[in-house]
């Protein structure tokens, strides 16, 4: 009887360790998401799972995740455009991060499906600066502009202005679902 609890105890002492070592990991360093909608179609898909990393730095392009700011408890899933200090401009299609144009190749597969719906429009992108949209002519100190990659329907800071870096819950760099399309993502 006496080996039977001891083989017992031994059990349990190694769930409880799991158990710590997945809640550590999972609160501190990694946890799994889903994305649910289409602002960042055709780079992330409705449905489609991804590992958020959330000790990474976070630098402009990067897919982060941050509650919506209506406070509805939904979260959302954007591209950081500008960090602090950064002037944004939107002009003829082209994005201008501190006067200089920048290049965004992941736009490429969503901007050909929408010209061809629609051969007629010249922009993607409609025109902005950021003095338009937030009232100032910089990101604050300790804010982010973000926007969705599909911007035909993805509501961002064109909307809602400025997210608090503090927000973030972390950034993806990686999917895991569906199996196919297993790898990075940029």
């Amino acid at each position: 009887m006496k080996r039977f609890f001891e083989e017992v105890f031994s059990i349990v002492i190694s769930v409880v360790i799991a158990l710590v070592i997945f809640w550590v990991v999972r609160t501190y360093l990694f946890y799994p998401f889903k994305v649910d909608g289409d602002s960042m179609k055709n780079t992330m898909l409705d449905g489609e799972r991804f590992i958020l990393n959330l000790r990474d730095s976070i630098d402009q392009s990067d897919i982060v995740v941050f509650p919506a700011p209506d406070g509805s408890g939904d979260e959302y899933v954007k591209r950081i455009i500008g960090v602090p200090g950064d002037t944004v401009e939107y002009k003829d299609d082209i994005l201008y991060i501190n006067g200089e144009a920048i290049d965004e190749p992941y736009l490429d597969s969503i901007k050909a499906d929408y010209f061809a719906r629609f051969p007629e429009d010249t922009t993607f992108t409609d025109d902005f600066t950021l003095e338009e949209i937030t009232g100032q002519t910089t990101v604050p100190e300790g804010s982010y502009f973000v926007l969705g990659d599909n911007r035909e329907v993805s509501h961002d800071s064109r909307y809602f202005g400025f997210i608090d870096a503090d927000t973030v819950e972390g950034t993806t760099h990686f999917r895991y679902w569906p199996l196919d399309k297993i790898g990075s993502v940029q």
